[in-house]
């Protein structure tokens, strides 16, 4: 059996991927472009629930990589805390913490506190659900009534008109449902959604974009002759389809004038 190598997806491609999932491609089409099966993407999709997740960004006031290779430099010449901080122009607090954070004056290393700082910068924002457990436990409690997300918020949003800590929006709920990581919403709940998902999909996505779905050549009820629609001629048939439980269906079909 040939076994595939495993592809590692770069910081370019990911962007791509995510892109097209939210145009609404389905993870087969973008699998396609990559030369890959549908369960490549999924695994990029999955953790976040089909939601993308925000790019990361540094602090404008945080120290920068060069700003640590300064600090390094002058620790190993043996510069005073001062003398480095003026040449940063920063207050010399600023260095002395950075410098006992990560190692003290022998174990400084400009690379190493700089990856130290973006790991530990990694803090998810605690969404509203999170903060409010009693808001959550209503919300909790409409999901299992077959309530959806945006009837949720809009009732939220008639009860309580005045007090926005009582409110919550539906994109909220969604993402406390489908990004487990929140710790919010139970997993369980997706189930209590009408289109049984697991993962978020976009609101362009549908396969009447692909053409399925459609009927060629349609000719709308509107241009149907005025014989038809007072039942004077015979002849005229309107059909009309049934679906029912166990995937079970009927056509019917009717003369107009006789019924």
């Amino acid at each position: 059996m040939k076994h595939r190598t495993r592809l590692y997806f770069n910081a370019e491609q990911r962007a791509d991927i995510w892109e097209r999932w939210q145009r609404g491609e389905s993870m087969s089409s973008i699998g396609r472009l990559f030369e890959r099966e549908s369960s490549s993407i999924y695994s990029i999709l999955q953790p976040s629930g089909g939601i993308r997740p925000p790019n990361r960004t540094r602090s404008r006031v945080a120290l920068s990589l060069s700003e640590r290779e300064e600090i390094s430099r002058g620790l190993a010449s043996h510069q005073s805390m001062r003398s480095i901080a003026r040449r940063l122009e920063r207050p010399p607090s600023t260095s002395s913490r950075e410098i006992h954070r990560h190692g003290g004056y022998d174990g400084y290393r400009a690379s190493a506190a700089d990856q130290a700082t973006w790991a530990r910068a990694h803090r998810p924002k605690r969404c509203k659900l999170a903060n409010h457990r009693s808001l959550a436990k209503v919300v909790a409690a409409k999901l299992q009534q077959q309530w959806s997300p945006q009837q949720i918020a809009g009732w939220l949003k008639r009860q309580h008109p005045d007090r926005e800590h009582e409110r919550v929006s539906h994109e909220t709920i969604y993402r406390s449902l489908y990004i487990q990581a929140r710790g919010v919403l139970k997993k369980e709940l997706q189930d209590c959604l009408r289109t049984k998902r697991a993962i978020r999909r976009s609101k362009h996505a549908s396969l009447k974009r692909q053409g399925l779905g459609k009927i060629t050549n349609a000719v709308s009820i509107k241009a149907r002759p005025a014989s038809v629609e007072d039942r004077a001629v015979p002849g005229h048939g309107e059909g009309d389809l049934i679906g029912g439980t166990n995937n079970s269906y009927i056509a019917t079909l009717v003369e107009r004038q006789s019924r």
